[in-house]
């Protein structure tokens, strides 16, 4: 039987800012909080623990003003971080599926887990939900997303802990998952890419009802990304031909690429290419393919007359400057 870990985390920074940072763990864990559901969705167990801090030994100014948490009770209550994460990974099982609102939680848990030198046991791709995704998905249009206590508000649960505080967001991100339309959106499992495929046999394509898409391995530069077929191929999202593409492979923007394919039987598919940073400084292309209508397709057509007039003026400018 699978079980829904829904947890949320509240970290630490440094209060002197970014600079200042330990570049290794810009946030430091203090707070674990967690519920485990049932495949019915119905609270089975809960789990929370304090961290005491070993990097930042000072709470950042904005950070204790919203959480309420003093250094004192940090190092008071606090356990060792490797302790509390075997408590913690022991207490959720082997067969359970992660669920955060937003998509940081566990891309900060296993950076700590590294610094902390334990070694990671999640799965290659490591799936999970994003239950702020899947609320937009169900109520919004996919793409704006809203605070935690906003959706808790909409739907009129029962407000009984302090948000802000791992358990209490862990609680609340539960229940909002319990009372939302699930079934309607539980296709859209989000990816963590913290550790993003090292090899071609890693690399993935995961179907969604209306789009697909690829992760690949990582690659020194973008362009040695672009120079990839499974990079740069498209395939129909339903009949699953390669395509030809109509708008080839443009930059748009400094991360994103852009074309366009036609199916003969399905119609214009739209590409986009993103492109991510690894820890190490490589890079990776996560590649979605979706349909699109005239409209659509129109849109790519001027983001590349854009992108045109850009590289353009750019080149003018050099010349105009004198230089090569």
């Amino acid at each position: 039987m699978k079980n829904f870990i829904v947890f949320d985390l509240e970290w630490n920074q440094n209060p002197g800012g970014k600079e200042a940072s330990v570049e290794r763990l810009p946030f430091e864990i203090f707070e674990i909080g967690a519920v485990k559901l049932n495949e019915e969705r119905e609270k089975v167990a809960e789990f929370h623990r304090i961290i005491r801090p070993c990097v930042y030994r000072q709470m950042h100014r904005i950070i204790s003003e919203v959480t309420h948490v003093s250094i004192e009770e940090l190092e008071r209550d606090g356990e060792p971080f490797a302790a509390v994460m075997e408590d913690f990974l022991k207490w959720c099982g082997e067969d359970c599926i992660f669920c955060t609102w937003g998509s940081m939680d566990l891309t900060e848990l296993q950076r700590n887990m590294v610094y902390h030198g334990m070694t990671i046991p999640f799965p290659k791709p490591f799936l999970f939900y994003d239950v702020q995704k899947l609320y937009s998905l169900c109520y919004q249009d996919g793409k704006a997303r809203i605070s935690l206590d906003e959706a808790v508000e909409s739907f009129a649960l029962d407000v009984d802990a302090p948000f802000h505080r791992a358990l209490g967001d862990a609680e609340y991100t539960g229940r909002v998952l319990q009372t939302m339309d699930f079934d309607s959106v539980k296709d859209y499992v989000s990816v963590d890419y913290y550790l993003p495929p090292e090899s071609e046999d890693e690399e993935f394509t995961l179907q969604f009802p209306e789009y697909t898409k690829f992760v690949s391995r990582m690659f020194e530069t973008k362009e040695e990304a672009m120079e990839e077929k499974r990079v740069t191929d498209i395939i129909c999202t339903k009949c699953r031909r390669m395509l030809r593409k109509k708008i080839r492979w443009f930059s748009s923007g400094q991360r994103y690429y852009l074309c366009l394919a036609t199916c003969p039987e399905h119609g214009m598919m739209k590409g986009k290419i993103r492109m991510k940073k690894s820890e190490d400084g490589r890079v990776f292309a996560v590649k979605t393919v979706k349909p699109v209508d005239e409209e659509g397709a129109e849109a790519v057509f001027l983001k590349k007359e854009e992108a045109r007039i850009r590289r353009a003026e750019k080149s003018r400018q050099k010349k105009l400057h004198g230089v090569e």
